[in-house]
């Protein structure tokens, strides 16, 4: 049983090892995006302005302007710039002003959004985001089987950073000490991560605090129609002082306007005992003239839905602060060196196998 095991493990591992270290690294990353941008993008180290008078100038100025965006990711205290999105892949930044900073028609204009779409899609849209999750639920069985394995050979642990030699057997013995000793932080992870782009893992994993229907029906929007198209002109600093009216402790985290008429207005708040960075508080607005058609407060969803809320945060290290993330940046650097080594010690090791099988029989004595 236990050699079946192993050759599950090792020939998994030589075939995905790559993809792991690419998932790893590339969420390693992702962690310190902000911090990226703070360094790289004018206005992004700015102290942040949460004001109704602030948030909503600004979205005034960028809906009111011939090819607006969709929809505003607004700044945080981490990040002092808006994120905006045009559709079809093309976005931009803008200050808390309203005045467009950059702007790129393709997620390959901009390295964080690349990382983004390559950690999340594999750069293939959703086909990508399907072969990440089911590299995550690999991964998943990795870590198990290799507990597992690891147990045999407890007695001779090494906890090691870096391989003693680049010798197959040191790369193997590095392997199990260090991935065992990484595992928690693997598995969380790997669970988080498969439960975000997977939505039957995430059904079946949520199943016993709420049923998928009933999660489905509390994230609809208002059966309402909205009036007519009205976006030039619209008082946005009244509708953010609507939302703060209705939710006195939340910030607006997005603002998204219609595409089709009958669309509704809707702005996405965090409350202050969220943990999901955009929060999953709504206040729905009608186009036409701004008034509050709907809300749905997020701390009142099905139990599941509020255990799905916190899987994102806790995959992205968007809570816990700095020592949080140096320890999940810590745990994709380590993904990435362990799927690298496994990848290269299966297939050099396939290869010697190859040269010896091909390698001539030494010649017999003759007596």
């Amino acid at each position: 049983m236990m050699r079946v095991l192993d050759l599950i493990h090792r020939w998994t591992g030589g075939l995905i090892g790559l993809l792991l270290a690419v998932l790893g690294l590339s969420g390693a990353m992702l962690i310190h995006k902000d911090a990226f941008l703070r360094a790289a993008v004018p206005h992004a180290a700015e102290a942040y302005r949460g004001d109704a008078a602030a948030i909503g100038g600004a979205a005034a100025r960028l809906f009111d302007a011939e090819g607006g965006p969709r929809s505003i990711v607004l700044a945080t205290d981490g990040r002092g710039i808006h994120q905006l999105n045009f559709g079809k892949g093309a976005g931009g930044y803008a200050d808390q002003a309203g005045d467009i900073i950059t702007r790129w028609d393709t997620s390959w204009e901009r390295p964080e959004i690349w990382l983004f779409d390559l950690h999340h899609h594999l750069l293939t849209g959703d086909t990508g985001e399907t072969i990440a999750g089911i590299a995550g639920l690999i991964g998943i069985g990795f870590v198990i089987t290799g507990i597992i394995l690891w147990w045999r050979t407890r007695k001779t642990f090494e906890f090691r950073v870096w391989p003693k030699r680049m010798s197959r057997p040191a790369i193997v013995r590095h392997h199990r000490d260090l991935g065992v000793v990484i595992a928690p932080l693997l598995f969380l992870s790997m669970l988080t991560g498969t439960m975000l782009v997977l939505k039957p893992v995430r059904n079946f994993l949520l199943s016993p605090f709420s049923t998928p229907a009933e999660m489905q029906a509390a994230l609809a929007p208002p059966k309402v129609a909205g009036g007519a198209l009205a976006l030039k002109g619209q008082d946005w600093v009244r509708l953010v002082a609507a939302a703060k009216a209705r939710f006195p402790d939340a910030e607006p985290r997005v603002i998204a306007v219609p595409d089709e008429p009958g669309e509704l207005i809707a702005m996405r708040l965090r409350r202050a005992d969220e943990w999901l960075p955009q929060g999953r508080t709504y206040v729905w607005f009608d186009p036409a003239d701004g008034h509050v058609v709907g809300t749905r407060d997020a701390l009142t969803l099905p139990l599941g839905s509020r255990i799905f809320n916190i899987a994102y945060p806790v995959h992205a290290a968007k809570v816990g602060g700095l020592l949080y993330r140096l320890v999940m940046t810590v745990s994709g650097l380590t993904l990435a060196m362990l799927g690298s080594l496994a990848v290269f010690t299966f297939w050099s090791s396939r290869g010697q196998q190859r040269r010896a099988r091909r390698a001539p029989a030494p010649a017999r004595a003759r007596g």
